[in-house]
């Protein structure tokens, strides 16, 4: 049974959003409450720069509106607010006040540390996730977003701590997590499908070079005793592949979810070979250290090192050819 997928290996890459971003949440907040509270971290989208401050909207809050002062932008003196804001950028801010009667919200962003705005970003990432896949659940199935937020979305927020969460669990098998809302069968299988479509983990391809060589007695016998042995240290779940590229050169490839844990493993089959081969007087050079690279990688260093072995050959007529010529001038 493979291990449950933990919630950093599914996580969408923090890149800053585009301008079309700026239309994340419109037609519904993402959390139950409809104001953020004083010191919570929000994300913003920076609409417009004034000498007063700079324009935003909340974006995890249905975009209301919200105002930097320029006195909140920074603790160091600037000529220009655009060098620490731009206009269509994402940031995450501090909440200084809110009022909700008007629907603004004043914040800070030179109150926020670095790992505030972490944090910040981390969540909203898992909510973006989360706002995306209900809102695609219900175009499909013709409900409004703000429905499924009440049916079940939010709820989930409070008994995960995030409903990104929860859809972890669902991906690692776990339904039952939506059985007490009783939703409608369109809704679930709908909502069900995308969530695995969209949150499953695609898997690395890892690949290390090394050379291998042994002077000892046992020459190219011990290589491939050295390289099995490595193979070995492979598992159910990363199993290991040796490779011949041109020799001395081999290479090591696997795929897996969890590249980390397949790059400690591949090391590790390296080692191995090193201490086998140090037994038979060969020894072990890392051309490529354990890396995740793409199959079409691995099929041009494939096609490359035939295309060696294949000069090489020609090469090596080519000298035989030259010898049985100067053979026949001797002979002459």
């Amino acid at each position: 049974m493979s291990e449950p997928i933990p919630v950093e290996d599914t996580l969408p890459q923090q890149d800053n959003i585009d301008v079309a971003s700026r239309d994340i949440g419109r037609s519904c907040r993402m959390y139950e409450k409809e104001f953020p509270s004083a010191d919570d971290m929000v994300a913003v989208y920076v609409e417009q720069i004034t000498e007063l401050g700079v324009y935003v909207s909340l974006l995890e809050y249905k975009n209301i509106k919200g105002m930097i002062l320029a006195s909140e932008l920074t603790r160091r003196r600037i000529r220009s607010m655009n060098r620490v804001i731009r206009v269509g950028r994402m940031e995450a801010v501090v909440v200084l006040r809110v009022d909700e009667e008007k629907g603004l919200v004043d914040l800070s962003k030179r109150r926020a540390t670095p790992a505030d705005v972490k944090q910040a970003m981390d969540r909203f990432a898992r909510s973006r996730q989360v706002h995306s896949i209900l809102g695609r659940t219900a175009v499909l199935t013709k409900r409004p977003l703000q429905e499924l937020y009440e049916l079940f979305g939010w709820d989930l927020y409070r008994r995960f701590g995030h409903a990104y969460d929860a859809f972890i669990t669902i991906v690692n098998g776990d339904e039952a997590v939506l059985d007490k809302y009783n939703l409608p069968a369109d809704v679930r299988s709908t909502m069900v499908g995308i969530i695995k479509h969209r949150m499953t983990p695609q898997p690395h391809f890892i690949r290390a070079t090394i050379e291998a060589t042994c002077f000892g007695q046992e020459g190219v016998d011990g290589i491939r005793e050295a390289l099995l042995a490595g193979q070995a240290c492979g598992t159910e779940e990363i199993p290991l592949k040796f490779r011949i590229l041109a020799p001395p050169a081999y290479t090591i490839t696997t795929t897996s979810v969890n590249a980390a844990k397949a790059i400690a493993l591949m090391e590790t089959a390296i080692e191995k070979v090193r201490t086998v081969l140090a037994t038979k007087d060969g020894h072990v050079v890392v051309k490529e250290t354990p890396t995740i690279a793409s199959n079409d990688d691995d099929k041009k260093l494939a096609k490359t090192g035939k295309r060696d072995t294949e000069e090489e050959d020609e090469d090596e007529d080519e000298d035989e050819d030259e010898d049985e010529d100067e053979d026949a001038d001797d002979d002459e």
